[in-house]
């Protein structure tokens, strides 16, 4: 019967690896169903907008297939893919690598989301949170599951991804926001971010990006404040050359498309290209301008004709060909501005925190003005700057946007005599404050003197032998009971049971010498050289004392 009951109990090969590798793996299938539902989101919110478009279109081009088609390759070029036209009128193949940077939220923060809530789980409290790597693998795996069939049908499509971009930028987005997910599900720790900064960074600079609480370091804020001041300040530059030109960017509208729904699918694509042309701008104001083909610049002290542009309302905006005149020079002040306030954070971060005293010196301050506003706001400004262009199909449209190393090179000659001259008059001003309080100069403040640490002398009495509980009071506890049979080994207590054993009692019954409290002590000739028996014994009355 037994044999029976196990015949009948035992599991298949299968169901048992199964079991096993849930077991093993409690957070990998939590991830790669939270991967491939960050993913699944993305394309439909991608395809409800793109069939919403179709519907609404009184004469479309192809049918529902063809909607699905475009819906999948616009998500992968919200991952920065670059796509390719094919349906030219030349018959060559022309490149689309202009990424709409408010399209990449979507995907992010999906990724993001999903990654938090895995390495979370179902903690609470005190619960611990799903192992980190786990979580993270999970989410990209699952990711890259349906990004792979998403790549594969956007190919048949009059808009093909670019196979190399799309190996290169999707992983690439998946790893970065899947990571941050997980990090914050951790609390935003600061040890993975000082494992990087201590491989490119020098000791010094350090904590001008991470301070030591974890929190960013008083160059990283000021970089931060910078290149928002920035594309701020684009978008306020772009706003006012779009009401400048307002006749112009009506009539492109009834170029492009007629009726309602082309004038909404138009506008849509504008909006989603707003935070390209603020950067556009922004570089515009910084001084190297942006490109509108392979030879055809636009910077303030001139704009180049450009006979290939087709009519689009957010390039209406560009200045009029031709050199450039005072008010174009009046862009000058945006990033005059955004030096300033760089500046700001510095030199407010120079007394307020760092340094001995929580000052500063002079010459460590205008440093990390200059390192905030040339090396993080710079980097910045430049990633910015090629994210927000690209090509636009071959030969003259090869070249979209701004140059992204010109961009970052501008913002450090910028903001960094501007941030330095700032960072030091706020100082010195925060500084004459303080001492107009009553504070005194940290110059001035006398360093504290240590005292030079004496040698302690050995105790001539035995310490007492280290317990691992805590031993009760004297008085409280209750007499010792007699030994029981099966307590046949018992530790010798220092109360009584070593008494007979110690060696430095003295026979006389005489209270032994404290130990000295300095070396000096042990050179001084005792107080009675005479033998304790030759003592005189004093038994007579004593005077008052």
């Amino acid at each position: 019967m037994a044999g029976v009951i196990q015949t009948t109990v035992r599991r298949s090969m299968p169901a048992s690896l199964l079991l096993r590798v849930r077991h093993r793996s409690p957070g990998l299938a939590n991830g790669l169903v939270g991967g491939a539902l960050a993913a699944g989101l993305g394309l439909a919110a991608f395809t409800v907008l793109v069939m919403l478009l179709w519907v609404s279109s009184p004469y479309p081009d192809s049918g529902p297939g063809g909607a699905l088609h475009v819906a999948a390759a616009l998500w992968l070029l919200a991952h920065g893919a670059e796509l390719v036209r094919v349906d030219t009128l030349s018959g060559a193949p022309a490149p689309m690598g202009v990424p709409p940077l408010l399209l990449a939220v979507v995907p992010v923060w999906l990724l993001h989301r999903a990654a938090r809530d895995t390495a979370e789980g179902d903690a609470r409290d005190n619960a611990p949170l799903m192992p980190g790597r786990i979580a993270w693998a999970g989410v990209v795996l699952g990711y890259l599951a349906v990004a792979a069939p998403a790549a594969l049908y956007a190919t048949g499509g009059a808009l093909r991804p670019s196979w190399a971009w799309t190996a290169l930028c999707v992983p690439l987005v998946a790893f970065v926001a899947a990571g941050t997910g997980v990090w914050t599900a951790y609390g935003r720790p600061s040890g993975p971010l000082e494992q990087v900064l201590g491989a490119v960074l020098p000791r010094s600079a350090r904590h001008l990006v991470l301070g030591p609480d974890g929190r960013p370091g008083v160059a990283a804020r000021a970089a931060a404040a910078g290149a928002t001041v920035l594309v701020a300040g684009g978008a306020v530059l772009l706003t006012v050359s779009l009401g400048w030109h307002l006749g112009e960017t009506r009539r492109t509208f009834g170029r492009l498309t007629e009726g309602w729904s082309g004038w909404l699918a138009v506008l849509l694509l504008c909006v989603t290209l707003l935070p390209n042309a603020a950067v556009w701008a922004a570089a515009y104001a910084l001084g190297p301008g942006f490109l509108l083909g392979t030879d055809v610049a636009v910077t303030p002290l001139g704009a180049q004709a450009a006979p290939l542009l087709p009519p689009f309302p957010l390039l209406a905006a560009v200045p009029d060909p031709g050199a450039g005149t005072a008010l174009h020079g009046t862009v000058a002040a945006l990033p005059l501005t955004a030096g300033v306030v760089l500046g700001w954070f510095v030199g407010r971060g120079s007394v307020s925190g760092g340094g001995r005293f929580g000052i500063r010196t002079p010459g460590r301050t205008a440093g990390a003005a200059a390192f905030a506003a040339g090396g993080l706001c710079g980097l910045l400004m430049a990633l910015l700057a090629g994210l927000a262009g690209g090509p636009l199909g071959t030969a003259a449209l090869a070249r979209f946007g701004p140059v992204w190393w010109q961009a970052g090179l501008a913002t450090a000659v910028w903001l960094g005599p501007a941030a330095a001259a700032t960072a030091l008059t706020v100082r010195a001003w925060r500084l004459r404050g303080a001492y107009g309080r009553g504070e005194r100069r940290p110059d001035r403040v006398a360093a504290r003197r240590r005292r030079p640490a004496l040698p302690r002398p050995a105790l001539r009495e035995r310490l007492p032998r280290g317990t691992w509980f805590q031993r009760k009071r004297a008085g409280r506890s209750p007499a010792p009971g007699p030994a029981g049979a099966d307590e046949p080994y018992l530790l010798l207590d220092d109360d009584g049971d070593l008494d007979a054993l110690r060696t430095d009692a003295d026979p006389l019954g005489l209270v032994p010498r404290s130990a000295p409290t300095s070396p000096l002590e042990d050179l001084a000739p005792p107080r009675n050289p005479g033998p304790a028996n030759d003592l005189p014994k004093d038994t007579g009355p004593r005077p008052p004392t």
